[in-house]
């Protein structure tokens, strides 16, 4: 069974990584960090990049709606490759697994493996940087923010945010290299 397997290899690797989750989760003694992480948090549950979605045929009015619904194709299969890995994996999050650590903000479900925050916010960003590289450099700290609120607020392991910043930029440039084309020639 998958999942016994990944919770031995998860349980030496949460112990390795425990010092340093805990290291940045004291950041949240400073109000002004936990509210900013809290919001960028909130922003990055889907709000945000709802919002860039239904702006982008404003914003790049010959692409845009193209690059839009890529953007909606490719979250879409975002979500299900996440969800799938956290109910095959099992990983808890790290307030969970040490009580030491402090969680921030509630988190969308109870797994921690891969970082989903992480992995849209990499695939829209990385998408975005094929094909419309300009806004990207905007989005881009953004993105960091999203990635670091994770481990900041208790949330995940740094592991489980490079996961989903591997997977994330992966399913960006094969939707960037592979999908533009078709969805540019449909609906560009």
């Amino acid at each position: 069974m998958p999942s016994s397997r990944a919770s031995r290899f998860f349980d030496a690797v949460d112990q390795r990584e425990y010092a340093l989750c805990q290291s940045i989760n004291r950041s949240l003694r400073f109000r002004p960090v936990q509210t900013y992480f809290q919001v960028v948090s909130r922003l990055g549950d889907g709000w945000f990049w709802y919002a860039l979605i239904l702006t982008l045929p404003l914003l790049a009015p010959e692409q845009g709606l193209a690059i839009a619904l890529l953007m909606v194709a490719t979250g879409l299969t975002c979500t299900l490759l996440y969800k799938g890995l956290k109910r095959w994996l099992i990983r808890e999050r790290p307030f969970i697994s040490f009580p030491t650590i402090n969680c921030g903000t509630p988190p969308l479900d109870r797994y921690s493996f891969p970082s989903g925050h992480t992995l849209h916010a990499v695939c829209f960003n990385t998408l975005l940087a094929v094909l419309l590289p300009g806004l990207a450099w905007l989005l881009l700290p953004f993105t960091l923010s999203v990635a670091a609120s994770r481990v900041i607020l208790g949330l995940h392991y740094p592991s489980d945010v490079a996961a989903g910043a591997l997977i994330g930029m992966t399913l960006g440039l094969l939707a960037g290299h592979g999908l533009a084309g078709p969805f540019l020639t449909l609906f560009g």
